[in-house]
């Protein structure tokens, strides 16, 4: 529940094409730049998430996959990025039913335990980062109505970008066309889902922009469950003189509703899914989001071998949030929470590229800075209206990081690749609500840490590379993890980091239309941080050790026949995510040894062909399979595995000079009852969202 106090085995890798990866730099410490995959039809092989220089992905130096968006011709309403990763192996995006608490997102088993909004994992969009200092992200703010790629980076190569353990996601918009262009979009599906958009652009050689706007509505699969969202979107790429270019983001993002109907037992999810509990209607539990934020990208080339980056942005964020419990009594922090937070920063990063006896080598440094202050209040839930004020306080976290990296071809068929980054992160919480019943939680915490990552990648064929990395990992305690102590006082300030040390082996091949890459990966945790109580709505943690995240990792891509008129896809994942060390949990039981980390399935797949039977006309089926998922430390209770099938089919076509496209879906064609999702260590045993049964979604978009 977003902004609630109180509420195994791994591995990684490393690559190379010394000509593509020298042509052109691009965003270094802000994100990863252009790149993309097999979906229905080959696209162009970039990305430099990596080496943060541009190269093939086939050669990228780690398990990284390039989902490309085509705003025009994909098939899904693009509306939560779950949506759009299922190819994605290592990848759990699952969407709750509940937009009032974001989509789950776990890479490799990193973030599975988060109840509410992303942890784990590191979130960037066009470059800015959507994750806050002390480790918290949101994907809900993405704008993927006029994306054009999603980068997902797994394994160590993802601590050089800071506070996450287990990857970095990143979405990225196109840049302005340089012709006038105009696209609407509309569409509409079951449960009320509705929405409708709107993008306009043009520019130049010099300076070019595009705007775009967009709506969505949807009374909810569950009662107590409907969400409505608008958005707005601008970026003006400018290049005034040559080797400089300046890029500027504004986002606006408004969710005037979005009800939380909770979770329910398992019992209660059998019975009868679409309920929501009693305490949801009580209360009146949901979420309220106003954010607004703006940034500045600059690139300036000085030589052939020298760049620059700079990035520069800020934003505000309102949220109130309705919780499923009254909070009146004395030491609660109340049921109602209110945050009003500004937050922002800065980097800058240097490249350079050089030949080493003829071959090439390039240096990557830069030095980031991010800040967020949070002025937080609670007040006591009178059934749904606000009473009297049970938390007043403004929590403050900061973060510094510098990081230096290289990626040398020493060898036509070798390349050595590593790097470190020094990372500092503070958290500060004053305390402005004082009585006898609720001491004073004000305290500062500071987190130092240095992650050394070093891969090779040897190039066997053209057409085969094989690859392995080490890596150490940090992730800092959030600043609702710190917010109480143990016996409810204080703070928990003493929290530790967790730390992680990451390995990873991979082979990655392509064919004529084929691609297939595999992975194993293992990791070992030190310090995770886990639930010790939870009294009257003030949840404690603590750090248990030994936890393990091992897997393995599939992906297979393939067009064949004129015209690729045959596609497939397929990811596989294999997790072992477990306890090593025994631990007393927030019962008060022991969680043995060997126990499932709750929230990861050990089998996860997707697979998907598609038919082309004319040139516009594509349709497509989809299969996804996963395994049971425990939803607690004792591992007493879980969401049992299940299969689904998909229904897809999309049709482009023009009308004098508008081209359009028509697309639709059928998802759960079975019309299966399974539990989508679970709150992992939910304190009232309330642990199932079920998924919806049989839906459909059509749309239609224009494009001039």
């Amino acid at each position: 529940m977003a902004g609630n106090k109180g509420g195994g085995r791994s591995r990684k890798p490393v690559s190379a094409e010394a000509s593509h990866r020298l042509c052109c730099l691009a965003a270094a410490m802000f994100a990863a730049a252009p790149g993309a995959a097999l979906a229905e039809e080959m696209l162009p092989d970039v990305v430099v998430s990596v080496s943060r220089a541009e190269q093939k992905r086939f050669d990228a130096p780690a398990a990284i996959d390039s989902v490309p968006v085509d705003s025009l011709s994909t098939p899904s309403p693009l509306i939560n990025v779950s949506e759009l990763l299922p190819l994605v192996p290592g990848v759990a995006a699952r969407e709750r039913q509940n937009y009032a608490q974001d989509l789950q997102l776990a890479v490799r088993g990193f973030g599975s335990r988060s109840t509410f909004g992303v942890r784990g994992v590191r979130l960037f969009v066009d470059g800015i980062p959507a994750t806050m200092p002390d480790g918290q992200g949101q994907a809900s703010t993405a704008d993927l109505t006029n994306a054009s790629r999603i980068e997902v980076l797994r394994g160590p190569f993802a601590q050089l970008y800071g506070n996450a353990s287990g990857g970095v996601v990143q979405i990225f918009t196109p840049d302005p066309p340089k012709a006038p262009m105009a696209r609407a979009t509309s569409g509409f599906g079951s449960d009320g889902q509705w929405m409708a958009g709107v993008t306009v652009g043009g520019g130049n050689d010099k300076i070019g922009g595009v705007l775009d706007a967009w709506t969505f509505e949807t009374d909810g699969y569950r009662d107590h469950s409907a969400a409505r969202r608008r958005q707005l979107n601008a970026k003006v790429v400018a290049e005034p003189v040559t080797g400089t270019r300046v890029t500027l983001l504004f986002n606006a993002f408004d969710q005037p509703q979005a009800q939380d109907p909770l979770g329910l037992t398992r019992a209660q999810a059998d019975a009868k899914p679409r309920q929501a509990v009693p305490l949801a209607t009580q209360f009146n539990t949901g979420k309220t989001v106003r954010q607004n934020q703006g940034g500045v990208l600059v690139e300036q080339r000085l030589s052939e071998q020298d760049n620059l980056e700079f990035r520069l942005y800020g934003g505000t964020r309102e949220l109130t949030q309705y919780l499923g419990f009254s909070g009146i009594a004395p030491s609660s922090a109340g049921g109602i929470v209110d945050i009003d937070r500004s937050y922002g920063g800065g980097a800058m990063s240097w490249h350079h590229n050089t030949t080493v006896a003829g071959l090439p080598l390039l240096w990557s440094a830069g030095l980031d800075a991010d800040g967020m202050r949070d002025a937080r209040t609670g007040y006591v839930n009178q059934n749904g209206t606000q009473g009297a004020l049970r938390r007043d306080e403004t929590d403050k976290a900061g973060s510094l990081g510098a990081f230096a990296q290289f990626d040398w071809t020493w060898n036509p068929s070798w390349r050595l690749v590593g790097g470190v980054r020094a990372s500092q992160v503070k958290l500060r919480i004053d305390d402005h609500y004082i009585t006898a019943a609720s001491p004073d939680d004000s305290g500062t915490a500071t987190y130092n840490n240095v992650s050394p990552v070093l891969g090779v990648v040897w190039q066997a064929v053209d057409s085969l590379n094989v690859y392995a990395n080490l890596g150490r990992g940090f992730e800092t305690p959030t600043l609702t993890e710190v917010a109480y102590g143990p016996g409810g006082t204080g703070t928990n300030l003493g929290l530790q980091p967790s730390t992680s040390r990451q390995g990873e082996i991979g082979v990655k091949w392509q064919g004529k239309g084929q691609r297939l890459e595999a992975a194993v990966f293992d990791a070992g945790s030190h310090n995770e941080i886990v639930p010790l109580s939870n009294d009257n709505g003030r949840a404690v943690y603590q750090n248990v050790n030994g936890v393990h995240r091992r897997g393995l990792e599939l992906g297979w891509r393939g067009t064949y026949g004129p015209g690729e008129r045959y596609g497939t896809g397929l990811a596989y994942t294999w997790l072992d995510a477990y306890f090593g060390d025994a631990f007393r949990n927030a019962q008060g039981a022991t969680v043995a040894s060997g126990n499932r980390l709750p929230g990861t399935a050990r089998h996860s797949l997707f697979a998907e062909a598609t038919y082309k039977p004319v040139a516009d006309l594509t349709l497509g089926v989809e299969m996804r399979v996963e395994g049971r998922v425990f939803a607690d430390d004792l591992n007493t209770q879980y969401a049992p595995g299940y299969a689904t099938f998909n229904l897809r089919a999309g049709y482009n076509f023009r009308v004098g000079r508008m081209r359009w496209y028509a697309y639709g879906r059928i998802d759960n064609i079975a019309d299966r009852h399974y539990i989508g999702s679970v709150i992992v260590n939910e304190s009232n045993g309330r642990y199932f969202e079920p998924a919806p049964g049989r839906r459909f979604f059509v749309g239609l978009r224009a494009e001039i």
